[in-house]
């Protein structure tokens, strides 16, 4: 089963995203990844939280739709190397479940405005805010 994983993963990889050339983690606020075709992404802590590829217990589920909030000032902490083909996202609301791969961030990055446009658009459409909850 592992066999098959690993060569799914080199096939997928090969097939959808170019090789990765460089990761910085500009902690606390961002990740900067480069590619060997030249594209080059910086993807913000709030943006790779809520695109988290984990399944996350703090998801709300409103009219059927997973949404996460509260995310705009989260910071990432650190990215732990997981194999070569990705790394592990630890955030400072402690969310540490997500592998982002290569292809991912790639994913990400090429469409980051749609996906970031389509986010704050479900937001709205339920009242809901980028913003952490007022502490009382």
């Amino acid at each position: 089963m592992l066999a098959i994983q690993k060569a799914i993963r080199r096939v997928h990889t090969s097939l959808d995203a170019p090789r990765l050339t460089r990761f910085t983690l500009q902690a606390p606020k961002n990740v900067e990844v480069e590619y060997a075709n030249g594209s080059k992404f910086n993807l913000s802590a709030e943006f790779l939280r809520i695109h988290s590829p984990a399944v996350d217990g703090k998801v709300r589920s409103v009219g059927g739709e997973k949404v996460i909030v509260g995310r705009r000032h989260v910071g990432i902490m650190s990215a732990e190397p997981v194999g070569n083909y990705g790394v592990r996202m630890i955030f400072d609301d402690l969310h540490k479940t997500g592998i982002y791969t290569w292809d991912y961030f790639y994913h990400l990055g090429g469409n980051k405005f749609t996906l970031m446009r389509n986010y704050i658009k479900t937001l709205k459409k339920h009242g809901l805010s980028r913003d952490p909850p007022r502490r009382k």
